[in-house]
């Protein structure tokens, strides 16, 4: 599924002339642990409840950043449906379009409301 998240993210860059973005394992890291934890927890933030942000989690799975952005959705059963829902949310279609990041990781959990999506756009130092 996350493959099929990189490839749907790639289109939409495509048609805005921005570059695509490359799978990247630990920003892959970040985006699963993140989702584990909110599923785990439940929760539903970009801010964990003892207050890590996803610098910090970014960060702790060692991918060194110059810029980073964040997606969060909760309940959509396939990649082509969350990454609708995102694309029609401004903030993250900003996230998506930005022609900044050049890597991606994509993490999803299974949790008692339905899936857990994290996005974790970055480009490296």
């Amino acid at each position: 599924e996350a493959e099929q998240v990189v490839a749907l993210v790639n289109a939409e860059r495509a048609k805005e002339g921005c570059g695509a973005v490359s799978g990247n394992s630990l920003l892959a890291t970040a985006a699963s642990r993140h989702s584990a934890d909110m599923a785990d927890r439940d929760y539903f933030s970009h801010t964990s409840p003892d207050g890590t942000d996803p610098g910090d989690r970014i960060t702790a799975a060692g991918y060194r950043w110059s810029t980073y952005g964040e997606n969060i959705a909760k309940g959509q059963t396939t990649p082509a449906a969350v990454m609708e829902a995102w694309m029609n949310s401004p903030g993250h279609r900003a996230n998506i379009l930005n022609c900044a990041f050049k890597e991606l990781g994509v993490g999803r959990e299974d949790s008692s409301d339905g899936p857990v999506w994290t996005q974790n756009f970055g480009a490296a130092l």
